[in-house]
């Protein structure tokens, strides 16, 4: 019989909660999917096609898994191994259950990403010789890396991207760099810095501003956060058009404090917009770890309607304080927080105890009663973890590795390069009849403000709340932030019997209506009965 990890405090506390009625008790199970693939997973995206993609750094010295055909790279300038036979990344298809080695030229450390408007992994920065390369990874079955080195404008580590409407990316800050960049520029022009202050002013002596949370608003301009403050920022012009309201909770959010953010779901009229940041660490956590001392991390989520005239937080508690968790939307509109550590900060060596219950918020749920503690996991992800959200609705997540190299024994929190993923509730068998089938031929090119209909069979029928379609955009997760993700529950009908066949049903449906609302390039949409999802299909918008 296998032997199960002992519950973190952060786990018996949420137990404890949900005995107490403090938090609603959820399920979800767990599942491994892979116990050992050779490559931590600190970056995830996953691509059109369900191929999902995760790597590391190159500086770290060999991983576990070999380059293909007895290839090697050759790098002077890699630190740790110049002739290195070994993978730092890699493609897992979620089909198939198929991994394939993938070839990283430059050191990708602590970097960032985007997809394109055609389905391209667009990714940015790192460490060394890879801090001004930008690096492409097409969505095909034998696509490798494609590197421009020393492009960008500027060294990019620690920094964030968000994919623009228009389809390019912005990319903000990193260390030591208070500005950012559009990639690719402007047909003919090179690449320009635009200097922000914004991000000098949010810089303590712990840093606490890096990967700062970016989202696209629904105006088109860019909603910027950094420690405990944010600005709405007109990046064509650099212009800050508001300052919002420092954030209450007693600390700073951004790495190494390291909470998360995620845009909450936009309504069908894409008139309102609202944001919601959980977790972090107190003041001066970083430095207290670094001698020893592991403060409890913050256990606190602001909310705000960051479309308001004169926005205001609006602060809730979460079952267990958490640092280092990741925040993914769901198809149903729900969050799913998960990973990280109850006590410390990122860095090397410096979280303790982790939280192993995820915990969902349902965002439009009552104020006071919108978490819900899920089924724990029984390996911790501390630090340079990730997750992603696949299309038939689990949340895969990979990564741990709070080490400068990879260490697999005698340590407190080894390195793991598993994959294994969360099922949540809406997947359980008793909810299997009630779960929407997309019925074949679907739309897959939608345009903006386009109708279309969606028909889909459902064994148990149609469920007292309706039916809603949702469109998702996979993030790019890395260091507790999923970048780019967005959740858009479209204007629809009410769905109507598919005449002439038992249980069948149609949806008519609305495509957002602008790329302010949903940039060009692939998304999965799904049908949700109640609050059980369908599994999604791919569908581009351009």
């Amino acid at each position: 019989m296998a032997t199960l990890a002992p519950l973190s405090f952060g786990s018996y506390a949420a137990l404890l909660l949900f005995l107490l009625g403090g938090a609603a008790a959820g399920g979800g199970r767990w599942n491994v999917l892979e116990s050992s693939t050779g490559v931590s997973a600190m970056h995830m995206q996953l691509l059109v096609g369900d191929r999902l993609v995760f790597f590391d750094r190159t500086d770290i010295g060999p991983s576990g898994l070999p380059l293909d055909s007895g290839r090697c790279r050759d790098d002077p300038y890699d630190t740790a191994l110049p002739h290195d036979c070994t993978a730092h990344a890699a493609e897992y298809h979620v089909a198939s259950g198929s991994l394939r080695p993938l070839t990283l030229a430059t050191d990708s450390w602590c970097s960032s990403g985007t997809v394109s408007a055609a389905g391209v992994l667009i990714q940015t920065g790192g460490f060394n010789d890879g801090d001004r390369t930008v690096r492409m990874l097409r969505p095909c079955a034998d696509c490798d890396w494609e590197e421009k080195p020393a492009v960008l404008a500027a060294r990019r580590w620690y920094a964030t991207n968000q994919v623009l409407p228009d389809g390019r990316a912005v990319i903000v800050g990193g260390r030591a760099q208070f500005n950012y960049e559009i990639y690719p520029p402007s047909a003919g022009t090179s690449s320009l810095l635009y200097d922000l202050p914004f991000l000098r002013q949010t810089r303590e002596k712990g840093e606490n501003n890096l990967y700062p949370f970016v989202h696209l608003n629904v105006d088109g301009n860019l909603f910027i956060f950094a420690n405990k403050d944010a600005i709405l920022l007109d990046y064509r012009r650099n212009v800050i058009l508001k300052t919002f309201p420092q954030m209450p909770g007693g600390g700073p959010r951004n790495y190494p404090s390291t909470g998360s953010s995620v845009l909450l779901p936009l309504g069908p009229s894409g008139a309102e917009a609202e944001v919601l940041v959980c977790g972090g660490a107190p003041t001066g956590s970083f430095q207290r770890a670094w001698r020893g001392v592991f403060q409890r991390a913050l256990d606190t989520c602001g909310r705000i309607k960051i479309t308001d005239h004169s926005p205001e937080w609006a602060m809730e508690e979460m079952p267990v304080a958490r640092a280092m968790g990741d925040m993914i939307l769901l198809p149903t509109g729900e969050v799913l927080i998960l990973n990280g550590v109850e006590r410390g900060t990122a860095g090397w060596e410096l979280g303790r105890d982790p939280v192993l219950s995820p915990v969902t918020y349902q965002s439009d749920g009552t104020p006071g009663s919108r978490f819900r503690v899920e089924a724990s996991a029984t390996m911790p992800r501390v630090y340079h973890s990730s997750a992603a959200l696949l299309r038939d609705g689990r949340v895969l997540v990979g990564g741990s590795n709070p080490h400068a190299y990879y260490n697999f024994t005698g340590v407190l929190f080894p390195t793991d390069t598993s994959l294994e993923s969360f099922s949540p509730e809406y997947l359980s068998d008793e909810l299997a009849a009630h779960r929407p089938v997309i019925l074949p031929p679907h739309a897959t090119a939608l345009s903006y403000g386009g109708d279309f209909s969606v028909r889909f069979s459902v064994a148990a029928g149609l469920g007292k709340a309706g039916v809603r379609v949702t469109m998702l955009a996979p993030s790019f997760t890395t260091h507790s932030f999923a970048m780019n993700q967005r959740l858009l529950v479209l204007e629809s009908s009410a769905a109507a019997a598919d005449e002439g066949k038992a249980a069948a049903y149609e949806v008519k449906a609305t495509a957002p209506r602008s790329a302010n609302l949903a940039p060009p390039g692939f998304y999965m949409l799904f049908v949700v009965n109640g609050n059980v999802p369908s599994v999604g299909v791919w569908v581009h918008i351009k």
